[in-house]
């Protein structure tokens, strides 16, 4: 497998640390509100990783903190506390507003099959962690005390910018107008580990430090969270690209510094889901969540198969076109997978192994999820029987997570009770084409069929057979194919 490494801006073999384990951490949310749709798109892409990962037959930790610490606007160390901000919008505490937050986020990511790491942990529970870490720092020279709060001395690295081969824009992404320089710092890429004078109001969350009271900056969590669950090295760190700089560069920077080692091998940034205007926020436009999708009729799932659709490493533009666009083909898909037959002959391994390869050299070549997808399409193509098929089907959802066949039992279900009541005849394309000559012929030998006339329905269906198309009867109406 081969994995696109940002740090490196080379795509290498993926070789993990320990034979045994492949440590793998990515970044949560900040629990203040929803999660829009665009967020989403980076922790649906992480599951696509990992299950891929153990799809290969690797045993995946993957860890990712709650950031429940919401003094941050941006990925600058100013702006308002998110937190404090929620609370007060929802007459709620701060931390009934994370509990709701986070509960919240977990529900959309399971609309979305979006599996839960193995370890969650909020930034609150690791305060010690973040205080041993900044204390050595501050003891090896790291680190300086100024104006009442803790800063990374970024001039003591050798290097300190690691991702530079993204756009300015993408790396001002934590830019914000209105933020004043601060004055304590003694070099501008400087980095609070620590605050004890807050720039807010009612600052709620605050802890006792050798410093004095006060509370963490943000980047420090992730570095604290990572190592005390997954020790001094990692295999994959995984977040959006906005996330790449300041926030990853400054995990490197401290992380690195406390261990006087190589922190993490590879860099994993997922790029935005853009609308027509550019990059999707909660602070602007139409703020769009699951539960909106879900209003608007959208199947979450069909959400899915739109971001697989698309690289990782691609910008994906949202629109309400593309989401029809989306929706019409996750249940088209689920339409031919519910007119297979279950139990159509035994799982041919040769044909299975031969499907499989086409869907691993998609995903090993950079996680490409496009020919992935384009893979269950040559699934349903290909010239084997239906239980070779459904096997395979299964087999590729591991990864794709698409829930392809509960979703077309429940559509077989539907049809099956549907055709009962009103009678009725289904004519079903495995390729999904619409031919009326095809289809007029079909219901002409379902005439003759319910006619009795059994030799004029044997004739029409040798017709189809030497034009090219193989018939094959189905409970309640037929499904062809070309062959």
């Amino acid at each position: 497998m081969k994995l696109y490494n940002s740090a490196t801006r080379t795509r290498d073999e993926f070789v993990p640390n320990h034979p045994d384990i492949v440590k793998m951490y990515t970044c949560g949310p900040t629990v203040y509100h929803f999660a829009h749709i665009g967020n989403l798109r980076s922790y649906l892409m992480e599951d696509v990783l990992e299950k891929y990962l153990r799809y290969l037959g690797y045993n995946v930790k993957r860890v990712m903190n709650i950031t429940d610490v919401g003094h941050l606007t941006s990925d600058a160390d100013e702006g308002e506390d998110k937190m404090l901000k929620g609370a007060k919008r929802e007459h709620k505490t701060v931390m009934e507003i994370a509990q709701f937050y986070t509960d919240a986020f977990f529900s959309d990511c399971k609309k979305l099959n979006i599996k839960t790491p193995d370890v969650v942990e909020p930034a609150t529970a690791c305060i010690d962690e973040y205080i041993k870490i900044i204390t050595r720092l501050m003891d090896t020279g790291f680190a300086y005390f100024a104006g009442g709060n803790v800063y990374f001395d970024t001039s003591k690295l050798e290097r300190y910018f690691v991702f530079n081969d993204f756009n300015a824009e993408d790396l001002a992404e934590g830019v914000r107008e209105g933020v004043e320089a601060d004055a304590n710092k003694r070099n501008k890429n400087d980095f609070v580990l620590w605050f004890t004078k807050s720039k807010f109001e009612d600052q709620a969350l605050k802890w006792d430090s050798p410093w004095g009271v006060g509370y963490p900056g943000w980047h420090i969590e992730c570095s604290a969270i990572s190592m005390k669950h997954l020790g001094e090295d990692l295999d994959i760190h995984c977040g959006g690209i906005d996330n790449a700089f300041p926030h990853h560069t400054n995990e490197i920077a401290q992380s690195e510094a406390y261990l006087g080692h190589k922190w993490c091998n590879w860099w994993m940034h997922v790029l935005h889901l853009n609308d027509k205007d550019g990059k999707m926020s909660k602070s602007r436009g139409e703020f769009l969540t699951v539960s909106l999708l879900e209003k608007k009729g959208y199947d979450p799932l069909a959400y899915r198969l739109f971001c697989l659709q698309s690289h990782y490493r691609k910008s994906l533009v949202f629109s309400w076109e593309n989401m029809d666009n989306a929706q019409v083909a996750y249940n088209k898909l689920i339409a031919r997978i519910a007119a297979l037959k279950p139990g159509d002959g035994e799982v041919d391994q040769t044909a299975v192994e031969q499907l499989r390869q086409k869907f691993r050299a998609a995903l090993d070549n950079d996680l490409n999820t496009s020919l992935a997808v384009t893979a269950l399409y040559d699934v349903l193509k290909a010239k084997t029987n239906d239980e070779t098929k459904l096997f395979v089907l299964a087999d590729f959802d591991k990864v794709l997570s698409l829930s392809l066949l509960e979703k077309a039992a429940v559509e077989r279900e539907k049809l099956k009770k549907q055709a009962v009541v009103a009678g009725e005849f289904t004519i079903i394309s495995e390729s999904g084409e619409e031919d009326p000559e095809v289809e007029a012929k079909i219901r002409a030998r379902q005439d003759a069929k319910k006619a009795k006339n059994f030799a004029e329905a044997d004739r029409i269906r040798e017709e189809l057979k030497a034009s090219g198309i193989e018939l094959i009867d189905i409970p309640h109406g037929a499904k062809w194919k070309r062959i």
